[in-house]
């Protein structure tokens, strides 16, 4: 498994470069974007802090979400 990915499917943040990467998964557990420029950003538009509004493609991979 490289440094890049997730220890397991519905990680919260995984180690890359002594930095702790926030994935997917935990932001859309967060519900709303902080405005930090995560790279997994998963609102539209991006890393626009307060957004609550989903990409379409994440509302295709998680559509409960």
């Amino acid at each position: 498994m490289s440094q890049k990915e997730p220890d397991k499917a519905h990680s919260d943040y995984y180690c890359e470069n002594g930095y702790l990467v926030f994935t997917e998964y935990f932001l859309l557990k967060r519900g709303i974007c902080c405005g930090s420029a995560c790279r997994h950003c998963p609102f539209e538009p991006k890393h626009n802090k307060g957004n609550k509004h989903l990409c379409e493609e994440v509302k295709i991979k998680h559509p409960t979400n």
